[in-house]
């Protein structure tokens, strides 16, 4: 299949292209020219399959035309190794947990599958330069990126994260890793830190200089393979008898998320609507009220991976709907809650279900409670577990959370990270210095 530039329809480049480059060169994001829909016998045989059944069905819609069945099957069955349970929190309310993944969060599998694919991918080309992956994180995508490419061959990654705006816990799982992981700890915010991403990918010196690509949401392998746990959330809903009149509420950030639920409705998934829920980073839900796009600095808050101010996926759902607002208005509505409405939605939530939410599932959870109407089932996607902000949710429910060994694990490491100011200028000189071949990597 080939793919266009959210800046240039005209565009076409090979999905190898797409995954390595990340980024078009006229910074556009890459789409792919046409989503296949599953036939009908899917969705009629799809409450008896498993996730990975189900995951390698939507993968092959995606990268069937490029990958041979059974390499792409071996890259979806790796990455899908641990379960996505639908977990009933009211009568017609379901939360999809997405943090039984080796990092405890949803970015779990676009990450490890992003990994998997551009192995692949440099497997195949034999070449011996190395591969640079740079992300800029607020915190999940981070400890999912440095997670999943942990030991890769021939791959690097840099994470480039805002000085203390990270939980300590999300900050432990990409700063302790070493090998080919690389912190790197920023003067400022996130929209920083994607900013510089994003130059670097538009320098041409440092391209020349070296392999450079993004494991963030604006790579296609990263956010197509969310698709996967929307229909997963389906089936499950679909065997319990309350799939139909189905609302997906996606907790939003920078909305690659919703952006690979909006694909999976394309292919045929049956989803009545969306909600997109902001914490005070409102800018999709002013932009459905006023048709308006204003991007602006953002917001620090308590559901940290949300506080986003320019949504980079945002041009993919502009692109999905030629930029219609009617359109999209039609398929998505939005809700928006500051600090003190999402603290009261956890300890409400838990006084009244005894179910444990996370800052940014809160958000999810609070707009199907406000929105359902009469007959329809909500799903709102848990996206972290909870122990991930331990500090934030003990404070709120005045008790101690459980933390999982897995996060118990990374606590004990030791942290490494780079300071760096959130000029370009730095980064730049920083990434010149750096081996390009794989012999030469270093273990900083």
């Amino acid at each position: 299949m080939q793919y266009y530039s959210t800046n240039n329809p005209t565009t076409r480049e090979s999905l190898e292209t797409a995954v390595v480059k990340g980024l078009a060169a006229d910074r556009g994001l890459y789409m792919p020219t046409s989503i296949r829909p599953l036939p009908q016998e899917f969705f009629d045989n799809i409450q008896d399959m498993s996730l990975q059944e189900i995951s390698f069905r939507v993968a092959e819609c995606f990268f069937g035309e490029d990958i041979p069945a059974e390499d792409l099957r071996q890259i979806v069955y790796d990455t899908m190794s641990f379960d996505i349970p639908a977990v009933k929190v009211t009568d017609n309310i379901y939360s999809l947990e997405l943090f039984h993944g080796p990092t405890l969060a949803f970015k779990d599998v676009g990450a490890r599958f992003m990994a998997r694919l551009l192995g692949y991918f440099n497997k195949k080309q034999g070449g011996d330069r190395l591969v640079n992956v740079l992300v800029a994180t607020s915190g999940d995508t981070g400890s999912a990126v440095a997670n999943g490419f942990l030991g890769v061959p021939g791959i690097h990654v840099y994470v480039l994260y805002p000085k203390g705006k990270v939980s300590p816990i999300q900050e432990c799982q990409f700063t302790t890793l070493g090998q080919n992981i690389t912190a790197i700890e920023v003067e400022g915010v996130f929209d920083d830190c994607q900013a510089m991403v994003k130059s670097a990918f538009m320098d041409e010196e440092l391209n020349q200089h070296m392999k450079l690509t993004s494991a963030n949401s604006i790579n296609v392998a990263r956010f197509l393979p969310q698709a996967f746990y929307y229909f997963y959330a389906y089936a499950q809903l679909k065997k319990a008898g309350k799939a139909d009149n189905l609302v997906v509420c996606v907790p939003s950030g920078n909305f690659g998320n919703i952006t690979a639920g909006l694909f999976g409705k394309r292919m045929g998934l049956p989803v009545k609507r969306f909600v997109a829920a902001n914490n005070s980073n409102d800018i999709f839900y002013q932009y459905l009220q006023t048709a308006q796009y204003n991007p602006r600095p953002s917001i620090a808050t308590i559901a940290n991976a949300m506080d986003v101010g320019d949504p980079s996926n945002f041009a993919r759902v502009l692109a999905l709907y030629e930029h219609s607002h009617e359109a999209i208005a039609k398929e998505i509505s939005g809700a928006t809650y500051n600090d003190e409405q999402i603290r009261e939605t956890v300890k409400k939530a838990y006084q009244e279900t005894g179910y444990l939410l996370d800052p940014h599932g809160a958000c999810g959870y609070r707009a199907l409670q406000e929105g359902l109407s009469e007959g329809e089932t909500g799903v709102f996607l848990e996206t972290a577990h909870p122990a991930k902000f331990l500090e934030t949710v003990e404070g709120i429910i005045g008790e101690q959370v459980e933390i999982p060994a897995k996060l118990q694990a990374f606590m004990k490491g030791t942290k490494q990270s780079l300071p760096m100011s959130k000029d370009f200028a730095s980064f730049k000189e920083y990434l010149l210095k750096l081996p390009t071949l794989q012999n030469h990597s270093s273990d900083e």
